[in-house]
């Protein structure tokens, strides 16, 4: 099972259909699809720094922007399959389908290591693939990314969030990061190990 984390970024570009489309062409029953949290996300920052809420209430907001990228995916690609827990995600995975994975198990009622702004929906992509027991993690952002660039320079530029190194520095699958202009590459990786 591959995960695979499409950055809010991408919410007003065309690649998103292009990268939606091919890994529901090639992905079915292989792939979960994790969404950034985008301009949704953006405006709960700015909430925040309105009404001076603290970082849980915005932890579960951002979360609910993620499950509306996530809607708005499956509403780009209708035959993708939104799923909020791991047995939905395994059932869709189970029925040849590609999952998109809706992160409102995750809202606390206090807060925990996830509830700040260093650990984003790049950390929670890793979570998952943890907790999936996931092959691999590609995380896919709008800017462009060097080749094999050490995922510690990522998180000090700003493309990862700061807690995505930690969270996958021993992980038992493959982390990959990739440039919105890099769908080929990621579907061409799928087919060629088809099962």
């Amino acid at each position: 099972m591959w995960v695979v984390k499409i950055g809010g970024s991408l919410s007003h570009d065309p690649a998103l259909r292009e990268w939606l489309t091919r890994l529901w062409e090639v992905g079915g029953g292989r792939v979960v699809i994790v969404p950034g949290g985008g301009d949704f996300a953006d405006a709960v920052r700015q909430y925040q720094q309105e009404w001076h809420f603290d970082d849980l209430a915005a932890h579960n907001m951002c979360l609910l922007a993620m499950a509306q990228y996530a809607i708005m995916m499956q509403g780009v690609v209708p035959e993708l399959v939104l799923a909020s827990n791991e047995s939905r995600i395994r059932r869709a995975l189970r029925d040849g389908r590609v999952a998109v994975w809706v992160p409102t198990d995750l809202m606390r009622a206090t807060p925990d290591s996830m509830t700040n702004w260093d650990t984003t929906s790049d950390s929670l992509a890793a979570w998952l693939s943890t907790s999936l027991n996931a092959e691999r993690l590609m995380i896919v952002k709008s800017c462009e990314v060097e080749a094999n660039a050490p995922l510690e320079t990522l998180a000090a530029d700003g493309i990862v969030d700061r807690r995505f190194p930690a969270y996958v520095r021993d992980a038992n699958y493959i982390v990959e990061v990739f440039s919105k202009d890099d769908a080929s590459v990621m579907r061409d990786r799928l087919l060629n190990v088809a099962v």
